[in-house]
């Protein structure tokens, strides 16, 4: 390719903040892959976040930015699938497969679709020193005839309207809002925008931990909340802890420690089949490959407060922050009860008939 600013290219960041700030250019924060395209005539590349190339995961994708895209530019964007009326993060997920028949059917029976919020190169320019008002102008302009699968990312210097969408564009399946400053240039793998996330908080039992990577104290604490039936089902981890503190848990949490798993609610975790009937720790995919999933069983009496910002399906979308024991919970009272539900939002509301 011979662009002006050519692939890999990480792209810009965002570092996270409790309150929208005034006075900046907000945008809802899409959940899905982060993307930026690089076109130049009729080869298109689409590079991951971390500068992998995704293209082949995604031909419907190669042929709708072919159509909406200029001949020459560069494109900082979201990839996503709208299933529902909304973001589906799990069967985006599910469109990262090694076999090519696999990636033709999928490309067929779960599309993607393209939310372009950025532009980093336009002809033989580019725009990496423009400032954003102007590199926001510009992709305005340029996809202004773009037609579904690739949309242009609703944007607005009102605060008022961003605490709106902060509030409302969850229930399609965005997970809040993105500030960025209106002077900004572009700086590939920099933190220099905000982002401000939804944060809930949750009563969890503690079923387990893994071991850290460099050592034996605790890497994660594995999550667990009882479902209607009565079953209590693996929904995430926290991980986040100082190494003091993960030292002082193994100690903690010896005598909740299980030599046997056998009566543990996940003891059935290594076997594949029981996966599909019930949400296990442990789960091979595509993303672990061969990754040590093993865990040690803790018998589950003890209960933790955790913050997250939401779910997906009946889990934590991302690792879950703890916050504190909670001695005086009950792990029976941990229930998806407790879980706020989120008013539902067409996402077509967002982003207009989505095709």
């Amino acid at each position: 390719m011979d662009l002006p600013v050519t692939p890999p290219v990480k792209p810009m960041l965002a570092k996270s903040v409790s309150k929208i700030p005034p006075g900046m250019q907000y945008e809802a924060k899409w959940d899905g892959f982060r993307a930026v395209i690089h076109r130049d005539g009729a080869e298109i590349e689409i590079g991951s976040r971390s500068g992998k190339s995704l293209t082949r995961y995604f031909p419907e994708l190669v042929e709708a930015l072919t159509a909406n895209l200029p001949d020459r530019c560069v494109v900082d964007g979201e990839i996503v699938v709208i299933h529902g009326g909304r973001l589906d993060f799990d069967r985006l997920s599910e469109r990262i497969h090694p076999a090519t028949s696999r990636v033709k059917l999928l490309a067929e029976t779960t599309p993607a679709s393209f939310v372009a919020f950025d532009l980093l190169a336009l002809g033989d320019e580019s725009l990496l020193d423009t400032p954003l008002t102007d590199r926001r102008a510009a992709l305005t302009r340029m996809l202004s005839t773009a037609r579904p699968p690739v949309h242009l990312a609703p944007a607005t210097t009102d605060p008022a309207l961003a605490q709106e969408w902060f509030e409302r564009f969850e229930g399609a399946g965005l997970d809040g809002v993105v500030a960025k400053p209106l002077d900004l240039p572009y700086r590939p793998d920099a933190r220099l925008m905000f982002k401000i996330k939804h944060e809930r908080t949750a009563d969890a039992v503690i079923a387990g931990f893994r071991f850290h990577k460099s050592g034996p104290i605790v890497g994660s604490l594995l999550l667990g909340l009882y479902d209607a039936q009565g079953t209590l089902q693996h929904v995430g981890v926290c991980a986040a802890f100082p190494m003091k503190r993960r030292a002082e848990l193994i100690d903690e949490l010896e005598p909740l420690r299980m030599p046997d798993p056998q009566g543990h609610p996940w003891a059935a975790w290594a076997e594949g089949a029981a996966h599909e009937s019930a949400r296990l720790p442990g789960a091979q995919s595509r993303w672990t490959g061969k990754k040590d999933l093993s865990w040690v069983p803790l018998r589950p009496e003890w209960v933790c407060e955790v913050a997250y910002d939401h779910m997906e399906g009946d889990r934590f979308r991302h690792t879950a922050q703890f916050r504190r024991m909670r001695p005086d919970r009950a792990p029976g009272s941990c229930t998806y009860a407790q879980l706020e539900e989120v008013v539902g939002y067409d996402l077509a509301a967002v982003l207009g008939p989505t095709g």
